[in-house]
């Protein structure tokens, strides 16, 4: 699809570009994500390549990194666009906007706790792979680490307002762990502590 945008595409205006990737070419990584989400590292970095070719269609974008080049084009990495979903599951599960009763797939930590919101989920130890990175299972460090005003909101648009306000503070909080090989080598990952990369700043939207 990228392909044939660039071929018969005349007008490479930014605005243009991107309008046609967010809505013929991103939906297609992004469909049912919560449910297929991948875990290979093979896997998450074949359908970043996508999205970094499309980056570098913008001639005066090449010489930067590809987190520098969202950043100008305000994009988020695909692995981000996976993740804020999952968070935003949970809590239309934990709201009963959803037809699937929250326990269906959590139960809430019962034990007291020092730190943390009031809405934690335990969480159970896994043997195999097809478990562990279940949607029920990978998204529970990331809804714990969630801070208590924003698990507690009224509303599902005042939670996805939240989640962008926290993101837009501290870069990587979506991100996880993103090894991306390109020609010029590859990116690490944002820094644990600081959740910032290397010459990069936090992508708009």
């Amino acid at each position: 699809m990228l392909g044939l945008i660039k071929r018969t595409l005349v007008n490479k205006d930014r605005k243009v570009l991107l309008a046609l990737y967010k809505s013929i070419v991103r939906p297609h990584l992004e469909y049912c994500c919560s449910a297929w989400a991948p875990h290979y590292v093979k896997d998450k970095e074949l359908l970043e390549k996508v999205q970094h070719r499309f980056t570098r269609l913008f001639k005066d974008l090449r010489d930067m990194n590809y987190l520098q080049r969202l950043d100008c084009l305000g994009l988020w990495t695909l692995k981000e666009k996976r993740n804020r979903p999952d968070v935003i599951e949970v809590f239309k599960l934990h709201k009963g906007l959803t037809t699937i009763p929250f326990e269906c797939f959590f139960s809430l930590d019962t034990t007291r706790r020092t730190r943390g919101h009031s809405l934690k989920i335990s969480k159970h130890s896994c043997i195999k792979d097809i478990r562990k990175y279940f949607f029920s299972n990978r998204v529970i460090n990331r809804w714990n680490s969630l801070p208590d005003h924003i698990v507690q909101a009224s509303s599902i648009n005042v939670f996805k307002n939240g989640l962008q306000k926290m993101r837009s503070s501290r870069m990587g909080v979506f991100h996880g762990q993103l090894m991306f090989a390109n020609p010029r080598g590859r990116i690490p990952a944002p820094d644990q502590r600081t959740g910032s990369a290397p010459g990069a700043t936090a992508p708009g939207k």
